[in-house]
């Protein structure tokens, strides 16, 4: 299990369905300001998602690749949170395969 002081908990859910949960080492996206890095200890932010990719580093499975057309994320206490408007998953990772919740 990862330490929570080194690892970000993350969830993606698109507007009808769960994508994916996991630790993670970082999150990077594209805001409508422009791309952002999230590690662990990153101060909290709320902010608006651009379309484009999303890449996640999961701390025991291969790198998660999404594709979104906007929506929004929060960050707080090393949780991240991203809604978004619909995502396409790419990569190999079975775990990373959108299932209805």
């Amino acid at each position: 299990m990862a330490d929570s002081q080194n690892s970000l908990t993350v969830e993606i859910v698109a507007a009808d369905h769960f994508v994916w949960s996991g630790p993670a080492k970082s999150v990077r996206a594209r805001t409508e300001d422009g791309e952002i890095g999230i590690l662990p200890g990153h101060v909290p932010v709320l902010a608006i998602l651009a379309p484009g990719d999303l890449v996640i580093e999961p701390i025991d499975e291969e790198r998660i690749e999404t594709h979104i057309d906007g929506g929004f994320f929060s960050v707080d206490s090393n949780r991240v949170t991203i809604v978004a408007d619909n995502v396409q998953l790419r990569g190999s990772s079975d775990s990373a395969t959108a299932e209805p919740r």
